[in-house]
């Protein structure tokens, strides 16, 4: 009897931490090196690693000289408690201008082909002088950045020990992309169930959710699929049937790109609300009802979408396996955080 009342117990645990699940431990990764089970990081051939240049990256990224007024900086929309993302529907730029959609996390951006919404940026080093320019976000110009840097000698110092050169355009752009290619994300419970490192760090809601999602039926694989949960191609998701935003059209003029974006990474997901190109769900269950409602129908919507009818058990269990992708390690690294 006592030896029933034993086993009796150790089921109980063993169910109580299957449902509850087991926090992964937190696992800082080395910089400039991937996750098990990603590909590796490239670096390009003019902008390889190096400490330094790491290091005048960071500076520069939490650094408000990169504003025209000195009042903000890449870490204001970038914030690292919410992955790199901002929690607002649009961010504020220089004199609380309105940015004009939702700022995406930096969450593995590394691995990204293009960048920008639209696709329309094909490097990080260029990608960065969008939001130095543009109006409504830093509103400056990056001749005059450097020119302010010349004038601080730790600047001066920390450019030529990385690149050789007094800080200028070439330096600025490339010391913060190095930075932000060391934004990498993938210790989250997911991926410690995934490499068999510990299985009971999903909850058992959240494997349903991750069997759902994997499964043909939701269609979810088609578009966040791979090590970063996204192919990186440009889908109309069926938010409205007119849209605001022109999307990859602005890029391409063709109108069989109007109103589609970027597949977003779904790592850290979590954490980046509000959701959606122009910030217009809160929640991710909003998100999961939208899919599985299938969308308003757009003439350029996916044909991905489609309605699933999902149970109320499935969207719980969806929005827990979102959730699991989400990676403390990353957002409580201090390598990465302000100094």
């Amino acid at each position: 009897m006592r030896n029933f009342y034993y086993l009796f117990i150790l089921t109980c645990c063993a169910a109580l931490f299957s449902c509850n699940g087991t926090e992964p431990p937190i696992e800082f990764l080395p910089l400039g090196e991937s996750p098990e089970g990603f590909p590796d990081i490239e670096f390009p051939d003019d902008n390889r690693f190096s400490s330094s240049r790491w290091k005048l990256g960071k500076k520069l990224f939490y650094d408000p000289i990169l504003s025209s007024d000195s009042s903000i900086g890449c870490f204001s929309c970038h914030n690292a408690s919410l992955a790199f993302s901002d929690d607002k529907k649009f961010s504020f730029g220089v004199n609380n201008a309105e940015g004009k959609s939702n700022a995406p996390t930096l969450t593995n951006v590394a691995y990204h082909p293009y960048f920008n919404r639209d696709g329309g940026v094909p490097t990080l080093e260029m990608q960065v002088l969008v939001p130095i320019q543009e109006h409504n976000e830093l509103n400056n110009n990056i001749v005059e950045i450097a020119e302010k840097l010349k004038g601080i000698p730790e600047y001066v110092e920390m450019a030529k020990q990385a690149y050789n050169r007094e800080p200028d355009a070439f330096v600025i752009t490339r010391a913060l992309a190095t930075f932000e290619r060391t934004l990498v994300s993938g210790n989250s419970p997911y991926d410690y169930v995934n490499t068999g490192r510990l299985n009971s760090a999903m909850t058992r809601s959240a494997k349903r959710g991750m069997e759902l999602f994997f499964d043909e039926r939701s269609g979810c694989i088609n578009c966040h699929s791979g090590s970063n949960f996204t192919n990186y191609s440009f889908e109309n998701n069926g938010l409205y049937k007119e849209y605001a935003d022109s999307g990859r059209m602005r890029i391409t003029g063709l109108e069989e790109d109007r109103a589609k974006f970027k597949v977003p990474t779904l790592r850290n997901v979590e954490l980046t609300a509000p959701y959606m190109h122009d910030g217009s769900m809160q929640t991710l269950e909003e998100v999961v009802r939208h899919y599985s409602a299938g969308g308003n129908g757009h003439i350029n919507q996916s044909p991905f979408i489609n309605s699933l009818l999902l149970s109320e058990k499935d969207i719980a269990d969806m929005v827990e396996f979102l959730k699991s992708l989400t990676d403390m390690s990353f957002t409580t690294n201090a390598n990465l955080l302000e100094d």
